[in-house]
């Protein structure tokens, strides 16, 4: 895909949001939940710095910077609610991780602050969630989506992403699995329901001459 098939109608990115999916210290930090329990993993860790300077151009350039956080939600004696098919793959988790409000919970450092932050509870960014209704209000239609993993969270919100009318633009680079076999498999599929680019084709559509302003 080139530059120029990214640019929205009239060059105004005001209706375009970069979403980020996930990528939270609990995942990508090392001493986040997943860090400590040793599933850190490289392809991950370079997400964050690839896609800084397209959060910086999206921003530039009037469009939005959304962001989707996996979230486990405390009960009442603060341990975390977890889903049997997620316990029995990620037994490590407990108390504090993923928890709102918290540290690990967070957006990371590198791509921070969004504009708009929304917890999620299952793959999708739009399952059980507020999102589609911040977009709305947000007059946001068309959505340029990064983070993690590329077979679960990401894919999962490409798909719902598409049934409701968005336009969406997957991120090929700006994604990543715990496999690459895996993370190539997840973007062929997708390709039906979303355009695929690459994180310089996002950043030389957004600094194209002419780039709208939200202001």
């Amino acid at each position: 895909m080139s530059a120029e098939t990214l640019i929205p109608q009239g060059g105004d990115w005001s209706a375009t949001a970069l979403m980020l999916c996930d990528l939270q210290n609990d995942f990508l930090h090392p001493e986040g939940a997943y860090g400590r329990a040793g599933l850190g993993r490289a392809e991950l860790a370079a997400l964050a710095p690839r896609l800084a300077p397209l959060v910086a151009a999206m921003r530039a350039a009037g469009g939005w910077v959304v962001s989707a956080h996996f979230t486990l939600v405390p009960g009442r004696d603060g341990a975390p609610f977890i889903s049997p098919h997620l316990r029995r793959v990620r037994p490590f988790l407990g108390r504090g991780d993923f928890a709102p409000g918290s540290w690990g919970h967070a957006l990371v450092d590198e791509l921070a602050p969004s504009d708009m932050a929304v917890e999620k509870v299952a793959f999708s960014a739009f399952y059980m969630s507020r999102l589609e209704w911040v977009l709305a209000r947000a007059g946001i239609r068309r959505l340029l989506v990064a983070g993690i993993v590329t077979n679960g969270g990401v894919a999962s919100t490409v798909r719902d992403a598409h049934v409701r009318d968005f336009e969406v633009h997957l991120l090929e680079d700006g994604c990543a699995a715990f496999d690459p076999a895996t993370h190539a498999v997840a973007v062929e599929a997708l390709r039906p329901v979303a355009g695929i680019a690459t994180v310089a084709e996002a950043c030389a559509a957004l600094r194209t001459e002419g780039a709208g302003s939200r202001e």
